[in-house]
């Protein structure tokens, strides 16, 4: 009885950390120690996109291989140092991770209105929410307070963000580690409405797969993706063919007519549990919008560091 009763207690203090966790990310934790972080953080996200529009893009999936690796605190960011190897260099990341020179600008003009007081996790979460609402997305209110890591690590990334190889079990158990469900992973799937590929991620779909791939589409793919291994590796391609640049649910139709970019995306609408729900999102925009939302904030979730673990850099590139 009294192992039980220590085993209850025990879980009890468990809920209650998870629960005071969750509590420490509010909307408006910023509002008196930072009340212009929304302002600064989108008028220089603003710029970039008027510059690159794939910029918005990158800087969202910035934010998502950000929570895939061990929760979302702005590990990704950090550039290799003597201690660590960083995440910049892991497979899902190296030559296809960009933006950081924005984050970089953002956290500039972020330091001038208020020094110190806002972490580069939580201006990743607000550039993505943006990003996703300039190029015509939903928004959400992003829920803030975490803390910057002092460490990142390259092994974590490898296995935790899952590659556009990916089947679709393991697409589900890769968003369910990162406290996500199988509905959640078909949502955020459709980020892949905007953004490019490199030829390295798509070669082998449309050279080896034909039971799922519109023959089409292929043959237009294949003009800009050569065969041979190391030739035009780093040639980009659009994820969403029909609206590359508008945050939509094209991306969901493309599905349907088996034009998904890479092997992962076509897994989505392939015989399996994830179909109705693509059939969902692309009759229905506005469940869409509002699924993607909700789980963008559930993702910016993820193990967040608050109170006293981490720190706030002062560059997010480097530990203070």
């Amino acid at each position: 009885m009294g192992f039980t009763s220590s085993i209850l207690v025990k879980s009890l203090i468990v809920m209650l950390f998870v629960g005071v966790v969750s509590a420490q990310l509010s909307t408006n934790f910023y509002s008196k120690s930072c009340p212009h972080v929304f302002q600064a953080v989108k008028s220089a996200v603003q710029s970039a996109i008027s510059k690159e529009t794939r910029m918005g893009a990158s800087l969202l999936r910035l934010h998502f291989h950000d929570c895939f690796v061990n929760g979302c605190d702005g590990s990704v960011l950090l550039d290799d140092t003597s201690s660590f190897i960083g995440e910049k260099r892991a497979a899902p990341n190296f030559q296809s991770a960009r933006g950081f020179e924005v984050v970089d600008n953002i956290k500039s003009a972020v330091e001038k209105a208020c020094p110190g007081v806002v972490s580069c996790a939580d201006i990743l979460a607000i550039t993505a929410r943006d990003s996703v609402v300039i190029l015509g997305g939903p928004s959400w209110n992003v829920k803030l307070g975490r803390r910057d890591s002092r460490t990142a690590s390259q092994a974590a990334a490898n296995s935790s963000i899952p590659p556009p190889t990916s089947s679709l079990s393991a697409l589900i158990s890769s968003f369910s580690a990162a406290g996500l469900s199988a509905k959640d992973m078909v949502a955020l799937s459709g980020s892949h409405t905007i953004g490019q590929a490199r030829c390295t991620s798509f070669r082998a779909r449309i050279y080896n797969e034909t039971s799922n791939l519109d023959a089409s589409f292929a043959t237009t793919r294949r003009n800009n993706c050569p065969r041979a291994v190391g030739s035009g590796d780093n040639n980009l391609a659009p994820l969403d063919v029909q609206s590359p640049t508008a945050f939509n649910n094209d991306y969901y139709k493309n599905l349907m007519s088996q034009k998904g970019l890479l092997h992962s995306d076509q897994q989505l609408f392939n015989g399996g549990s994830a179909d109705s729900t693509v059939r969902q999102y692309s009759a229905n925009p506005r469940l869409f919008s509002s699924d993607f939302s909700a789980a963008m904030i559930k993702m910016g979730d993820n193990k967040p560091l608050t109170g006293s673990s981490g720190e706030i850099r002062k560059n997010c590139r480097r530990p203070n």
